[in-house]
């Protein structure tokens, strides 16, 4: 590598202060998005608040419905993300690849997702953010009679969830995993065990 060509390093090969800030930036990011995970009601919550915030402001400034459709089709899109298996099973063949199970003798698999819970709630955030970003630009305010928007993302969801719950029927799976069925009882040797 020639000089200069690092992230971050200036043509003279030394770390520029730009770089140094944007690492630093985000290593704070990184950090905080660490200490977040385990908390995901609070999380949630937080997400919550701010989606309320931007449709107060939506409401408030009677605009940018256009920017806010384009966030509902992005919100819908995760949530499919979230509610899909990460391996398909109409793509599968029997024998290719874990599956889900079909009976209830079999062997318990966990639901595993596509899209995890903290990647779909960092991106759901993230997508307000922006969104809440494009209200300040007037460039964004597309004039667009919202009625229609509003219908047709009704009509959107419906379809869009219609397909996946047929999808769930049709393969067995519950997109929500409590953990392995566990029974309490004796072992053989006589002595009762718990789970």
């Amino acid at each position: 590598m020639s000089e200069g060509d690092s992230v971050g390093e200036s043509i003279h090969g030394k770390p520029s202060v730009v770089g140094a800030l944007f690492t630093r930036v985000g290593q704070v990011y990184q950090s905080w998005l660490d200490k977040s995970t385990p908390f995901y009601a609070v999380r949630w919550a937080a997400t919550l608040l701010l989606t309320a915030v931007y449709m107060i402001r939506v409401y408030i400034l009677q605009g940018w419905y256009i920017v806010t459709y384009a966030l509902g089709i992005y919100h819908l899109n995760l949530f499919i993300a979230f509610l899909s298996p990460k391996v398909d099973p109409s793509l599968l063949d029997e024998d290719e690849g874990p599956s889900l199970p079909t009976k209830q003798n079999e062997e318990f698999r966990p639901f595993i997702r596509r899209l995890p819970e903290f990647k779909f709630w960092h991106s759901a955030t993230k997508g307000i953010v922006i969104a809440m970003i494009c209200t300040f630009f007037d460039a964004f305010n597309v004039p667009v009679f919202w009625p229609i928007l509003v219908m047709y993302f009704i009509m959107l969801f419906c379809i869009t969830m219609k397909r996946q719950i047929k999808h769930m029927v049709k393969y067995r799976y519950l997109p929500f995993t409590h953990g392995k069925k566990t029974y309490k009882g004796k072992d053989d040797t006589g002595k009762a065990f718990a789970s």
